[in-house]
């Protein structure tokens, strides 16, 4: 795999582990940050032995969001004229949110391990994740209100679905922060762990046995999720049921009945 600036990236067990690796900057979104992290993410999505990505931060902290040095050479790079910053600034935040779309895109599940800060920009990443787990004392706030901004990279389009409406407009326009505990009330996290230690064993663990599942049936899984955030019940039914005259006559739907009925562990092909 290539050198990375901002990240660390591991292949092992069919688990891609891909840790933001900037702990002296408390792990703040650079600019290689958000080019490298289309390039992992992709690589993730094609490569047919990674079944299963967790995403991390290196140090104390997940990620303390947008580096502040980023959005200073935005600004820096504006002149006079109202309409061509606008169209200039348009672009930028268009480029920054695919970088997050790469996340949300990914055919493969993504697990978000949380510990210490999670602000601003962080929140954007963790929402486009399929499941978040933190420690008990992470922090989590929505920061940008604080900046004099909206978040513009996806935790006001994703996030209502994942906490409910009523609940991200309070986190959103209050920016108050909300530990570990409280995330897991609100069903930002799944659970919560004691200890950082703690954390990444319980969502290796979490990692290795989805890892363990027929691969097609993960991605068909992942699909199907995904294709409901945006459609009717009955346009879902029928997808899936075109989708699955195919699935179904996988040889891993085979192997999966065999295992089960002889109470052994599968193996199946990437």
């Amino acid at each position: 795999m290539s050198d990375y600036q901002a990240f660390s990236v591991e292949l092992a067990e069919k688990i891609a582990h891909v840790q933001i690796n900037r702990p002296e900057k408390v792990n703040a979104m650079n600019a290689d940050f958000w080019r490298e992290i289309v390039d992992i993410f992709q690589w993730a999505s094609e490569n047919d032995t990674v079944r299963v990505v967790v995403l991390s931060g290196a140090g104390r902290h997940f990620s303390s969001g947008i580096d502040l040095m980023l959005l200073a050479s935005v600004g820096a790079q504006l002149g006079k004229d109202v309409g061509r910053n606008a169209e200039a600034l348009r672009r930028k935040i268009l480029e920054l949110q695919e970088s997050f779309n790469a996340v949300d895109n990914c055919r493969k599940p993504v697990l978000a391990a949380i510990q210490g800060y999670c602000l601003g920009g962080a929140i954007d990443l963790i929402s486009a994740c399929d499941m978040r787990y933190s420690t008990s004392d992470a922090q989590f706030a929505i920061k940008e209100i604080d900046m004099g901004m909206a978040a513009d990279v996806g935790t006001l389009q994703r996030l209502p679905r994942i906490i409910g409406d009523g609940m991200m407009r309070e986190l959103a326009f209050t920016g108050r922060t909300i530990d570990g505990n409280e995330a897991a009330r609100l069903g930002l996290v799944n659970r919560t762990y004691e200890s950082q230690e703690a954390l990444l064993e319980g969502v290796m663990a979490i990692a290795r046995e989805i890892a363990s599942k027929s691969p097609l049936a993960v991605r068909g899984t992942k699909a199907m999720i995904r294709y409901m955030r945006d459609h009717r019940v009955d346009d879902g039914l029928d997808y899936v049921a075109t989708w699955n005259a195919a699935m179904l006559q996988s040889e891993d739907l085979r192997l999966a009945m065999t295992a089960h009925m002889s109470k052994q562990k599968p193996e199946f092909a990437d």
